[in-house]
């Protein structure tokens, strides 16, 4: 399982993707150009104390992230049918993210391998990525056994 946030606009949603990539074990891919300067060092600002435990992967565009995808990449848009907790993941689904402001162009719908959806309120626009993305991951980890155990905690 892969968490993965395309062309980020905001520095702190992508510290909080990061924390939650690290807290369960997911690696993160991050899609650039990003709507802020992406450092090193900005990204360990944004991720606090747990950008050591997380895996990030930058790539430096859209056709060299689908060039090194791994498995089924599952789009998460307001523009899906099939709600998110109707889906049957796999191990090796990778769940993608859009730009907080635009979220992502047609050539990306066109090579997802599914689009879903995280049915809202008429009224509601959108979720913030990262709420999106914890509420799809806890879902997709549920169903592949995937969470971490708590063993050598406590």
């Amino acid at each position: 399982m892969r968490l993965a946030l395309f062309q980020p606009d905001i520095p702190q949603n992508l510290g909080a993707a990061i924390r939650l990539g690290a807290c369960l074990g997911v690696p993160l891919d991050v899609i650039e150009p990003c709507g802020f300067p992406l450092s090193d060092r900005a990204v360990r600002r944004a991720a606090l104390d747990y950008a050591s435990a997380a895996q990030v992967e930058r790539h430096t565009s859209w056709g060299e992230f689908l060039r090194k995808k791994p498995g089924r990449l599952l789009l998460f848009t307001t523009r899906a049918a099939t709600p998110f907790h109707e889906f049957r993941y796999a191990d090796s689904d990778i769940l993608l993210f859009g730009r907080e402001s635009a979220g992502v162009p047609d050539e990306v719908h066109e090579a997802a391998d599914a689009r879903l959806l995280i049915p809202l309120l008429p009224a509601a626009r959108s979720l913030n990525v990262v709420n999106a993305a914890a509420m799809a991951l806890g879902e997709a980890l549920r169903q592949t056994n995937g969470f971490p155990t708590a063993a050598g905690r406590g």
